[in-house]
């Protein structure tokens, strides 16, 4: 396992059709001295190989394997048929599945959309992989179903896709062993969901704020705020009420006695 107690490397994994460069790039500002080590693995072993502690965290097709690792859902990706470019479907935006009825539809041992059967002829034997297969369509053998993305990875020139409704779709998740949410793992969390470099969540902050008291930062300053506007030697607390000994009324009856008592004695005569 590579922890971020136990190593200062951060591994990650992803299957194809997943270009992790946005987030690697943003880990790489945030966190440069911890290296971030990549591995592509067929989607197919992802789960076994999060399980197996052989990366911290990784990019997977969904649905998967969630049996002991944690998920979080990214996007769900449209789904493509692979056709030379000089098929009858090159010519349509969009098709449906009941358009490849009549199809040869080639069914790789890789599949990432998670049917038994595609709709269609089934070819005389399955491809090994989703590489296989383009090379398959290429010599005009049969079509293939998938992912946007693996059509955008394995383009070739003789070769075009276009979208088809009514299948299944594949999505790609964050996953990571549910025992093994490390901080690295948290930090690497906040950068897919887009957390900001000074956001207050996660691990990191949460143990920063039972340091300090279990209060946040914001919560603490407006309390020492607040106990320094209220202090008694500012002259800021309440005046005495009108009239109250020591007050500002005491004195102003005071001084009205002592005007009244002057006005009141008698004039030397002339």
């Amino acid at each position: 396992m590579t922890g971020s107690e136990a190593s200062p490397t951060f591994r990650l994994l992803y299957v194809p059709g997943v270009t992790p460069t946005k987030w690697v790039r943003i880990w790489n500002e945030r966190l440069p001295d911890v290296p971030l080590v990549l591995d592509q693995v067929p989607a197919v072993e992802a789960a076994a190989a999060l399980r197996e502690r052989r990366a911290d965290a990784g990019f997977v097709r969904v649905p998967a394997d969630r049996d002991g690792l944690s998920l979080i859902p990214l996007y769900t990706e449209t789904t493509v048929v692979v056709v030379p470019k000089d098929h009858l479907f090159a010519a349509a935006e969009e098709i449906t599945a009941e358009d490849l009825a009549d199809e040869i539809v080639l069914h790789p041992h890789d599949d990432t959309l998670g049917w038994e059967s595609p709709p269609g002829l089934p070819a005389f034997e399955r491809p090994a992989t989703t590489a296989d297969a383009v090379e398959l369509v290429g010599a005009g053998i049969g079509v293939l179903v998938v992912p946007q993305s693996l059509a955008r990875l394995h383009h070739r020139r003789d070769l075009t896709y276009r979208t088809v409704t009514g299948v299944p779709q594949s999505g790609v998740g964050l996953s990571w062993p549910e025992d093994a949410t490390t901080d690295l793992v948290d930090d690497f969390i906040g950068i897919v969901r887009g957390r900001t470099v000074n956001s207050t969540r996660g691990r990191r902050a949460s143990a920063a704020d039972e340091q300090q008291g279990g209060r946040p930062e914001k919560a603490r300053k407006k309390e020492q705020g607040h106990k320094a506007g209220s202090g008694t030697g500012g002259g800021r607390g309440k005046a005495p009420a009108k009239g109250a000994k020591g007050g500002r009324g005491g004195q102003s009856g005071a001084g009205a006695a002592r005007r009244g008592g002057t006005r009141g004695r008698p004039r030397r005569r002339s």
